[in-house]
């Protein structure tokens, strides 16, 4: 009910709105079902990786550009973050400072990025776009008076956000309702309205002339849109949502650095986000991003439970020793591709309307 009153996209199968709810539920319940250090981090990953993969795809799935220097306003919002809270100290007004000039610093940068260079080829816009993030991350490095260089920057968090912060004295149910806690839930709330507000944005007659424009753009020119701004709206809509998951990060880590926030790394991770998940469909983003982040961080973990099972065996030991954990990441994701071309939610999908053209063909 509440998907239909924010929008019309609603998952059209039921094995993905099993998933985007199991998805949903992992991360309500992960404090109390899985009170470990790791396991909330690795929950707080998730919604962070989920808003930025999301953000990703308004630009390459429903407007078809590709840019690598969508980590740039990532770190951005980090750092708009980190810098504040460690010039102004431990507080709102710090937080609010630091978002509101991380945000204006991505618009006008997103906006010089995409007028001056989304008249030339796809191609072209690529790297131009990946050699501005490079310099943006050498830059990170090198004014260390200002980014802490590669050392990064470590900060404090407003007392209500702080570990040291006690909501309840006792705990409930084995979970000690402290800042941290609070933190977590403020950032599942803000991901979850973030996620939806890009859902809206697709939906509305604006998202239609992005597609519009992915499918033709010569078409779309002929009928009376001006391409290059639209496509530089969407670059700038894209990386406001970016810094926002920027800022999301640095809040829970309470720490930024290059590495952190700005690595090509991290570039990666999305692209396979949103190609695993399925291009031009923000659901995608939800469960791709949720099942990376949780392979990426168990992955070793379940390696090494197969290693002791087939400990003696001298070929499948070796295979399945934890060290080769991104060479079995590598091969899940080829296998995705061959298997699912047009991602989770393209074959989930696909799937129904084949169910629904059965089961109206066997009436008939």
């Amino acid at each position: 009910m509440l998907l239909r009153l924010i929008s019309n996209d609603t998952p059209r199968s039921r094995v993905l709105a099993a998933l985007l709810l199991a998805v949903l539920l992992g991360l309500l319940l992960t404090p109390w079902l899985f009170p470990t250090t790791k396991a909330l981090n690795v929950a707080a990953k998730v919604m962070v990786f989920i808003v930025l993969a999301a953000s990703f795809d308004l630009l390459l799935g429903y407007t078809g550009i590709v840019s690598f220097a969508h980590t740039m306003f990532f770190g951005i919002g980090a750092y708009g973050v980190a810098i504040a809270s460690s010039r102004m100290g431990a507080g709102w007004d710090a937080l609010a400072v630091g978002i509101a000039l991380a945000l204006l610093a991505s618009l006008l940068l997103s906006l010089v990025i995409g007028l001056a260079s989304l008249r030339v080829k796809a191609i072209f816009f690529a790297m131009i776009t990946l050699a501005v993030a490079a310099a943006f991350q050498t830059l990170a490095s090198q004014l260390s008076e200002f980014t802490g260089g590669e050392d990064g920057l470590n900060f404090s968090m407003p007392p209500l956000l702080s570990p040291g912060f006690r909501l309840l004295e006792e705990p409930v149910l084995g979970v000690v309702l402290n800042g941290r806690l609070i933190t977590y839930y403020g950032l599942l709330v803000v991901g979850v309205v973030l996620v939806l507000a890009m859902v809206r944005v697709v939906n509305s007659p604006f998202g239609s002339v992005l597609k519009a424009i992915r499918d033709n753009d010569f078409r779309a020119e002929a009928i009376g849109y001006r391409t290059v701004y639209w496509r530089s709206a969407s670059n700038v809509l894209a990386a406001l949502f970016a810094t926002l998951a920027g800022a999301m990060l640095a809040i829970w880590l309470r720490y930024n650095g290059p590495d952190t926030s700005l690595s090509f790394e991290i570039m990666l991770d999305i692209l396979l986000i949103v190609l695993i998940g399925g291009m031009g469909t923000l659901w995608g983003a939800v469960v791709a991003g949720a099942g990376f982040v949780l392979a990426q961080n168990y992955l070793q973990d379940l390696l090494r439970i197969a290693a002791k099972a087939v400990d003696g065996v001298p070929v499948v030991s070796q295979i399945l020793t934890p060290d080769r954990w991104l060479l079995w990441l590598g091969v899940l994701f080829v296998l995705s591709v061959y298997y699912l071309p047009t991602g989770i939610v393209g074959r989930l999908r696909q799937r129904a309307l084949e169910r629904a053209a059965a089961q109206g063909s066997n009436r008939a």
